[in-house]
């Protein structure tokens, strides 16, 4: 059976709802805390959401404390592979994760 496309559609109407009008308000929900700050909002009234503007720029303050009271040459000492072995293992998983990714190779 074949739809005459130039046949006007005939949409279908939801029937009317006995309900509170109260709880029918724009995105209005049981789930939502009210008198506090929404999701998606930062405490000083800011949009926050994926790529969270305080999140950047707490991450930013530590990284720069660390480097200013951090001892990063120990560090990397201590990050240093302890052996040849394990020194030949961490240059094979690096590989192995480079296969997979799209950039460089």
């Amino acid at each position: 059976m074949t739809k005459d496309p130039s046949a006007p559609r005939t949409l279908q109407q939801q029937p009317q709802r006995e309900s509170d009008p109260q709880q029918q308000r724009a995105g209005d929900t049981d789930f939502q805390s009210h008198g506090k700050a929404q999701s998606g909002q930062a405490q000083g009234g800011q949009v926050e959401g994926e790529g969270s503007y305080s999140a950047t720029r707490d991450y930013q303050k530590n990284i720069k404390e660390y480097l200013d009271k951090g001892d990063v040459q120990a560090d990397a000492e201590a990050a240093k592979p302890r052996s040849e072995s394990e020194a030949r293992e961490l240059e094979q998983a690096e590989r192995e994760g480079k296969s997979h990714s799209k950039g460089e190779r």
